[in-house]
Parts: C-alpha cells; sequence; structure tokens
C-alpha cells in the first residue's frame, strides 16, 4: 500500500458561476477551504514490468483537514493506516505492524501533494515550492497541474481536479512512474475542527521511528 502523503477539502455545492480554468478553482478553494471533511478512494498503479500489466491497487477512508497545515487522513480498506499532520509533526501509523513513523512536519510538506491542498494559504505562498499552469479539462473537471522546483525525484508531479469550486480529484505522478488518483466525494467545508483532532498519541506498545 502506498504511503503517500496525501490530501483534502471542498464544498458540497456546485457553484453557479462558471469558473475559467482549474488554476482559479484552485485560488478559491486556498482561499475559502479553512477546514472541511470528505471521503476518498485511492487507487496507485506501479509501473508495468517487462511482460506484465501495471499493478493496481486501491484503498479508501475518510480525511478532515485544517488550515495552516493540519490533516489527518485515514484509511480504512484493505489496511487500516493513519497519517496525520499535526502542524509541527507528521505521524504515520500502519494498524497491522503497530508501528508508528514520525517526522518534522516542515521537512516532510514542502513540494508535496499536501502542500497544495492543506498548508499555504495563497498561490503566491503555494508558487514558492511550484511551478502553477491550468491544463485541458477532462472528465468533466478543470484541472490545474503543479510541478515542484524542487528535483529531488520524489514528485514529478500533481494534477488538482475541480467541478467548479469543489475540489473532486487529485492524480500524483513519483519520480519512479507510480501513479496515485484519489477522488473525494461527500465533501463538505467547516468553520473549524474540534480541539484536539488532530493529536497523534502513539499506540502503546507501537515502535517509534524517526525520520
Amino acid at each position: 500500500m502506498t504511503k503517500s502523503l496525501g490530501v483534502l477539502a471542498a464544498s458540497v455545492l456546485l457553484p453557479a458561476v462558471v469558473w475559467a480554468d482549474g488554476l482559479q478553482s484552485l485560488e478559491h478553494f486556498m482561499r475559502t477551504a479553512k477546514a472541511g471533511q470528505a471521503q476518498f478512494t485511492q487507487t496507485v498503479t506501479a509501473p508495468a514490468k517487462e511482460g506484465q500489466a501495471p499493478r493496481t491497487k486501491t484503498s479508501s477512508g475518510d480525511f478532515t483537514f485544517q488550515r495552516p497545515g493540519q490533516f489527518k487522513f485515514t484509511y480504512t480498506k484493505p489496511f487500516a493506516q493513519t497519517i496525520v499532520a499535526d502542524g509541527k509533526t507528521v505521524w504515520l501509523y500502519d494498524v497491522d505492524l503497530n508501528q508508528v513513523t514520525q517526522r518534522k512536519q516542515a521537512d516532510a510538506l514542502g513540494s508535496t501533494p499536501a502542500a497544495i491542498l492543506a498548508s499555504a494559504s495563497d498561490l503566491s505562498g503555494l508558487q514558492k515550492d511550484f511551478t502553477l499552469k491550468p491544463v485541458p479539462d477532462a472528465d468533466g473537471l478543470q484541472w490545474v497541474e503543479a510541478v515542484p522546483k524542487a528535483s529531488d525525484g520524489q514528485l514529478k508531479s500533481v494534477r488538482v481536479g475541480f467541478q467548479g469550486e469543489t475540489l473532486a480529484a487529485m492524480d500524483i505522478l513519483d519520480g519512479f512512474g507510480q501513479r496515485s488518483v484519489i477522488r473525494f466525494s461527500q465533501l463538505k467545508l467547516l468553520p473549524a475542527l474540534p480541539a484536539g483532532h488532530f493529536k497523534f498519541e502513539v499506540p502503546a506498545g507501537a515502535d517509534v521511528m524517526q525520520q
């Protein structure tokens, strides 16, 4: 199962206006989406090996976020796993292994998909780490592509898809040719989430590793 940082947010209502392109939709999202929750389905496709078809894995779960820089990405199927960013640290908990990985959030986000949707508060902030451009509409969505300026090879590009002002999908391509497509549903904006919602407590007996 791919342990992508990944994700985040939106509105349940379709807009009454027609949006010019994905870049405009992204800008609106970043200005207005302060907290929210959504369901998601993630499909990860690994590059095909010689003589074999591409390998595909699908997972699902729920997501909550609150700006600036807090989110919880809970996988429920097929394996239980949780990714929590509390504003200072990113925690990844693998339930089956009873293993926790922690990393400083300033190091873990930066040029990642999570930074696009949860960290930066406006386009100018996002453009410090990404080159942004609208791309042709597809699948009934308006898309914007974000290419990281840092060339560390971990992330090649991220495409974010909107239905009007509503976040609908992310298409993530990493430096190894693996593609991860996340589809959001039941998207709901909230004024705030309860205090302590993003506080992670290490489960009893879990092994903890730092990166």
